[in-house]
Protein backbone atom coordinates (compact mmCIF):
# COMPACT_ATOMS: atom_id res chain seq x y z
CA UNK A 1 0.00 0.00 0.00
CA UNK A 2 2.60 2.48 0.92
CA UNK A 3 4.16 2.00 -3.03
CA UNK A 4 1.38 2.58 -4.00
CA UNK A 5 0.70 5.74 -2.32
CA UNK A 6 4.40 6.72 -3.63
CA UNK A 7 3.84 6.04 -6.45
CA UNK A 8 0.36 8.41 -6.80
CA UNK A 9 2.28 11.26 -5.05
CA UNK A 10 4.94 10.57 -8.27
CA UNK A 11 2.19 10.74 -10.94
CA UNK A 12 0.70 14.00 -9.22
CA UNK A 13 4.14 15.55 -8.83
CA UNK A 14 4.93 14.13 -12.53
CA UNK A 15 1.53 15.98 -13.41
CA UNK A 16 1.89 19.23 -11.93
CA UNK A 17 5.21 19.67 -12.82
CA UNK A 18 4.03 19.45 -16.94
CA UNK A 19 1.41 21.98 -16.42
CA UNK A 20 3.73 24.64 -13.83
CA UNK A 21 6.52 24.22 -16.55
CA UNK A 22 4.48 23.92 -20.18
CA UNK A 23 0.74 25.20 -19.43
CA UNK A 24 -0.15 26.61 -23.00
CA UNK A 25 1.05 23.42 -23.99
CA UNK A 26 -0.77 21.06 -21.95
CA UNK A 27 -4.03 23.22 -22.56
CA UNK A 28 -3.28 22.72 -26.44
CA UNK A 29 -2.87 19.28 -25.79
CA UNK A 30 -5.87 18.75 -23.46
CA UNK A 31 -7.64 20.40 -26.53
CA UNK A 32 -6.57 18.16 -29.41
CA UNK A 33 -7.57 15.02 -26.65
CA UNK A 34 -11.23 15.97 -27.69
CA UNK A 35 -10.39 15.18 -31.37
CA UNK A 36 -9.68 11.38 -30.40
CA UNK A 37 -12.58 8.75 -30.81
CA UNK A 38 -13.33 6.87 -27.44
CA UNK A 39 -12.29 3.73 -28.52
CA UNK A 40 -8.81 5.11 -29.57
CA UNK A 41 -8.34 6.51 -25.71
CA UNK A 42 -9.47 3.03 -24.17
CA UNK A 43 -6.92 0.77 -27.03
CA UNK A 44 -4.17 2.92 -25.54
CA UNK A 45 -5.02 3.63 -22.38
CA UNK A 46 -5.13 -0.04 -21.87
CA UNK A 47 -1.78 0.17 -23.67
CA UNK A 48 -0.14 1.96 -21.07
CA UNK A 49 -1.94 0.26 -18.35
CA UNK A 50 0.01 -3.20 -19.33
CA UNK A 51 3.50 -1.42 -20.22
CA UNK A 52 2.82 -0.14 -16.39
CA UNK A 53 2.16 -3.98 -14.92
CA UNK A 54 5.26 -5.28 -16.90
CA UNK A 55 7.41 -2.51 -15.77
CA UNK A 56 6.21 -3.24 -11.87
CA UNK A 57 6.04 -7.33 -12.51
CA UNK A 58 9.96 -6.59 -13.56
CA UNK A 59 10.67 -4.42 -10.67
CA UNK A 60 9.16 -6.38 -8.01
CA UNK A 61 10.64 -9.66 -8.92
Amino acid sequence: MRELIIAFGLFLFIEGLLYAIFPSKMKNMLKKLELIKESQLRIGGLIFAIIGFVIIYYIKN
